[in-house]
């Protein structure tokens, strides 16, 4: 690559950990902001909650805004955004406008990612493209599992509102270096927007995560019309989004064009990408809850207790990048697969008198396994479509992304929750209850897992098609 197309990426994959670590941050955050703040849980929890509702609704739109605009002014919007919403959050006086700083930030988040994936995929020949794909896994993987620890070790002597003022330098820093040095190295052609597209993926995607968000935890305290009202409407808006769609890319104007999914490599490596981020996302969620409650940790003592698993997953991504470049994504699928379903065995072995020690092997293990997944998927799902369909693409596997982590923490949180319950009606005590609901979920994710082993056999090193080619059946 020229030292133009390594500089943007560069600034881009440094972007993209800065704006995606604030998407895991908040979780540690909750109870002193319940305490400062004088709300309740299920109030404090919208302020992840709307975090991932708003990706979910933004995402799908950004096909549309790599294809209409340069790289340059759309990174430019996404960091003033995200710059923006950081400042609001960091001088929020209530709970309201801290909201409304986390859904700006959110905004420049959602259209951060599908530009770094769509730039790397335009920029990066072929056969080098599994060792930049490591350097994305970072950012998609390593930022949110480390954005507890983040928080953890902040809250130890700080008020959470630091947890912003840290961030917002970096941002503005990131921001203007942009501006100073990242040029455009995408050709824009005319597209149009289809607004009723817009509505119907607002309401589909946002519906879904919504109400998936909403039925471990808030559905229990506002009835079952919290959890399952919004999640029936995502289904029947996302329904009509796909019908609409199709007939949409008969004539290249589709919103996100579903043609993608015509690449089997594509459709089997998001699939298994969508398991591993239920996995990610349910894991962050419950383990610092099974520390806190269950062993009695400190929120500094969890997070470092988190930080070597993001540790190895960081340095294990470029090394991970080059094996794929060299041998392809089944060796590395199939061994990420096995390690991600022991690691969830293991911890769901786990109980209250279990060692601190036994819950860093099972997360280590767990990175692991996971670092050995996101590089090949990302690399043979995204690499396997023509050029034509790479914003789609980007924007369609981001899409999942944050559906996929909404399933995993609703699945996760509702069986702990329906568990604990029928432990404390037999007459155990809090913390064994909260304990055996964890481990049981962590059960499910056992089985959940499961289902990626045989999928990593059937993924193939991708060959590109050129543009204007049909991708045969078995690409």
């Amino acid at each position: 690559m020229s030292a133009r197309n390594r500089l943007v990426i560069g600034l881009l994959l440094a972007s993209a950990f800065v704006v995606i670590l604030n998407e895991t941050i908040m979780g540690v955050a909750l109870p002193e902001l319940m305490i400062d703040l004088s709300i309740t849980a299920t109030a404090a929890q919208w302020l992840t909650t709307a975090f991932l509702l708003t990706m979910a609704t933004v995402i799908p739109i950004t096909g549309f805004l790599l294809q209409r605009f340069t790289t340059r002014p759309v990174f430019i919007t996404a960091m003033s955004m995200f710059s923006l919403g950081t400042l609001i959050a960091a001088l929020a006086p209530g709970f309201e406008v801290l909201l409304v700083g986390r859904v700006i930030q959110a905004v420049g988040t959602a259209i951060m990612m599908p530009l770094l994936m769509t730039t790397v995929l335009n920029l990066v020949p072929a056969e080098s493209r599994g060792r930049m794909m490591g350097n994305i896994a970072i950012v998609i993987s390593v930022a949110p599992a480390i954005g507890p620890t983040i928080s953890g070790i902040i809250l130890n002597s700080l008020e959470w509102r630091w947890m912003f003022i840290i961030v917002l330098p970096i941002a503005l820093t990131a921001l203007a270096l942009g501006v100073a040095k990242i040029q455009n190295v995408s050709t824009p052609k005319a597209t149009r927007l289809d607004v009723p597209s817009v509505i119907l993926a607002a309401f589909g995607f946002g519906g879904l995560v919504y109400g998936l968000s909403n039925l471990g935890e808030a559905a229990a305290e506002m009835g079952p019309i919290a959890g399952w009202g919004p999640l029936c409407v995502g289904v029947i808006a996302l329904l009509l989004f796909v019908q609409r769609q199709l007939r949409l890319q008969k004539t290249d104007s589709a919103l996100l064009d579903l043609r993608t999914f015509t690449s089997r490599n594509f459709t089997l490596s998001t699939t298994m990408l969508a398991i591993s981020m239920m996995a990610l996302f349910g894991t962050i969620i419950l383990l610092p809850l099974f520390t806190q409650t269950a062993l009695g940790l400190d929120t500094l003592t969890t997070g470092l207790l988190l930080l070597p698993g993001g540790l190895i997953m960081g340095s294990m991504a470029p090394f991970v990048g080059r094996a794929f470049d060299r041998f392809g994504p089944r060796l590395l699928l199939v061994a990420g697969s096995l390690l991600v379903s022991s690691a969830f065995f293991s911890m769901s072995m786990m109980d209250d008198t279990t060692s601190i020690w036994r819950v860093l092997l099972g997360h280590m293990t767990l990175s692991a396994g996971l670092a050995l997944l996101f590089t090949p998927l990302f690399s043979a799902g995204l690499g396997s479509l023509p050029r034509s369909l790479y914003s789609h693409g980007s924007a369609t596997v981001s899409t999942i992304q944050q559906v996929a982590g909404a399933i995993g923490t609703a699945v996760f949180i509702a069986v702990m929750t329906t568990q604990s319950a029928a432990l404390l009606a037999t007459g155990a005590g809090d913390t064994e209850a909260i304990a055996g609901g964890i481990t049981t979920a962590f059960f499910y994710g056992t089985i959940i897992s499961l289902f990626a082993i045989p999928l990593a056999f059937l993924i193939r090193r991708p060959t590109e098609p050129a543009d204007g080619e049909r991708m045969p059946a078995g690409h």
